[in-house]
């Protein structure tokens, strides 16, 4: 479904990724994973189009979009909650909501519906400014957003960051759920390997703006690999 060719990416004259190259096939949920600042945040950018690509190629869904805008990525089906829990903090939950009903073409008033079934505990918060939410409760709602315009593969950025124990555990379930009820693709930076060992089919590890190790779920619990993500 995604397949990323030998990609070059810098912010200014400082270059982050080198020759980076990956696949995600349909339906799975590939984790990237690394120490900080290897270049995970910078690979979803560069996939959304959020950061242009210098070199290399990005193909979703056998369309080349290396150089397609970001909103005309996401009419194709790609979706993505980034970093930081990110919201309109001066607009209610459900206008949140609305901006992406109104925006997007894919997004009906049952695209909503379905989020907030996959994040159940919004619907009680409907009126709440996003502001004044909790950084569990934020991050729901920006990737109950991304949902909306019923995507047919999510890049998720570190969803479980800052979070309280509790609400990861509610993020990892409606992952988890998606990805088994739906069928969605999913490429996810995450930090924490029980959770990956829990929900990926595939990883990829990141150092230095390269992928360093990949392959199956089983191949987390090589002492190897954990050397890889020990800080």
């Amino acid at each position: 479904m995604l397949t990323v060719e030998s990609i070059d990416v810098a912010y200014g004259r400082a270059q982050v990724l080198f020759g980076l190259s990956l696949t995600v096939a349909p339906g799975s949920l590939t984790c990237v994973m690394g120490r900080n600042g290897v270049g995970k945040t910078t690979l979803l950018k560069a996939v959304m189009g959020v950061l242009p690509v210098r070199s290399g190629r990005v193909e979703f869904d056998g369309h080349d979009i290396t150089r397609l805008k970001t909103y005309e990525r996401v009419r194709l089906g790609l979706g993505y909650a980034p970093q930081g829990h990110d919201t309109f903090p001066q607009l209610t939950v459900w206008e949140n909501l609305q901006v992406v009903l109104e925006a997007s073409p894919k997004a009906t008033k049952e695209s909503v519906d379905e989020a907030l079934d996959v994040f159940p505990a919004l619907r009680g918060l409907l009126r709440n400014k996003a502001g004044f939410l909790s950084g569990g409760q934020q991050q729901q709602l920006s990737m109950a957003r991304t949902l909306v315009t019923r995507p047919s593969m999510l890049l998720l950025d570190e969803p479980t960051e800052g979070i309280q124990p509790s609400v990861i555990l509610e993020i990892e379930e409606a992952i988890e759920r998606l990805h088994r009820e739906t069928g969605v693709a999913v490429l996810l930076v995450e930090q924490y390997l029980d959770l990956a060992l829990r929900l990926a089919d595939n990883f990829v590890i990141m150092d230095a703006g390269e992928v360093v190790r990949s392959g199956g779920r089983e191949d987390l619990q090589d002492p190897s690999v954990r050397q890889l993500l020990t800080v």
